[in-house]
């Protein structure tokens, strides 16, 4: 059945028609290689864009994330408080590190990182005499988390907040950009994100000296000498020319990617926002989230079908759904780590599902989703 149907996918790559002309620069300086004027180009851009002054591009949101930490000092029997309902990227650079996970419930406000809980949390390690090395929420789907609040609790015992914004470009928190205000901030251009290098990330700062530090780190360690010198053990993470050539000519196009994901959230909205049984991801008040998926969650017992039926049905029809990300403290590999609430994060991923939301879409391949969506309700 499903070869009678053109695959539609959750979030595939949608390039704006610019990359090509920077990749073609690229090649004609034959810098193709990791670093290079293109991802000096990249880095200036991107900085500008967000208005956050330092940023360093990366193989990948993973790599930002673990040379953040690694910029901060986490090493091995520190603890670091993550958000549970997240993609695993955001925590394993923890591992890497040979620290331990805390992880926080989500709210339902914003569907992240609960600032309530992650007071009593940080209290608690107060006074079993033992802070958390850093704090990492995630700005989950598109929607930033309450990143003053979570601020505001951290700022009390001097803790750096790593604002894990990988899947939030694009989206605005009272007025600011995603990440900014954190200590540092990290970026993913994965193929499925709301712009892609095909691969890549960035972790940005306004702290000059970490942004030094972890482009020192990703270059591995190559002290300042005419040979290879390694004073420290370092990493290969840096981004390739080309890579970040497609980047630059996605950045032209965020702004179209943002208004097209709200637009395709707001066409699923209205055609099945008063289904009984089907709520979608609320909008925080404070920001405005850059819709990177069009996630509902599903009440089985009014609307007639689970979350599972109704994405298998979708598979069968040739649409890609998934589940929204399982928390982390319900995952084998984090089993015994500490975990504050999980009733809410437990729910979404038992309820949620993401449905397709690429900016290239079009308005039959959205009715296609909902009407398989609906059948399943009819059945």
């Amino acid at each position: 059945m499903a070869e009678l149907y053109k695959r539609i996918f959750l979030s595939p790559p949608h390039m704006g028609g610019e990359e090509i002309k920077y990749i073609q620069e690229a090649f004609e300086s034959n810098y193709i290689a990791p670093l290079g004027p293109q991802v000096d180009a990249f880095e200036r851009e991107f900085t500008a864009m967000v208005k956050i002054p330092y940023a360093v591009a990366l193989s990948s949101g993973t790599a930002a994330m673990h040379l953040a930490l690694r910029s901060l000092g986490v090493g091995h029997g520190d603890e670091v408080i993550a958000s549970s309902l997240t993609f695993i990227g955001s925590v394993t650079p923890v591992i890497f590190q040979g620290a331990t996970p805390v992880f926080i419930d989500s709210d339902r406000v914003s569907w992240n990182m609960d600032s309530a809980l992650l007071a009593e949390e940080i209290e608690s390690c107060k006074k079993r005499g033992k802070l958390p090395k850093a704090v990492v929420p995630t700005d989950i789907y598109g929607q930033c988390a309450d990143l003053d609040q979570i601020l505001n609790v951290c700022s009390v015992y001097n803790i750096p907040v790593v604002s894990d914004s990988a899947e939030a470009l694009g989206a605005s928190y009272k007025g600011r950009n995603a990440g900014v205000g954190a200590r540092a901030a990290v970026y993913s251009f994965n193929g499925n994100k709301i712009i892609t290098t095909s691969g890549g990330g960035l972790l940005a700062s306004d702290d000059e000296k970490l942004i030094t530090y972890a482009r020192f780190l990703s270059q591995q360690a190559r002290d300042a000498a005419p040979h290879y010198e390694h004073s420290q053990i370092g990493y290969n993470y840096r981004m390739s020319n080309i890579v970040a050539a497609i980047g630059r000519g996605q950045l032209k196009v965020i702004d179209d990617r943002v208004k097209t994901r709200r637009r395709i959230f707001t066409y699923y909205q209205k055609a099945l926002g008063n289904v009984p049984g089907i709520e979608f991801m609320p909008e925080a008040s404070y920001g405005c989230s850059n819709r990177w998926l069009t996630v509902i969650l599903i009440t089985p017992e009014v609307f007639g079908a689970d979350r599972e039926e109704v994405r298998i049905e979708l598979e069968k029809k040739n649409v890609e759904s998934r589940p929204v990300w399982k928390p982390m403290h319900m995952q084998p590999v984090f089993k015994g780590c500490r975990v504050r609430g999980g009733a809410v994060s437990e729910d979404l991923f038992c309820r949620g599902l993401c449905l397709p939301s690429g900016t290239a879409m079009t308005t039959d391949d959205i009715d296609r989703v909902i009407n398989v969506i609906m059948e399943c309700r009819r059945k």
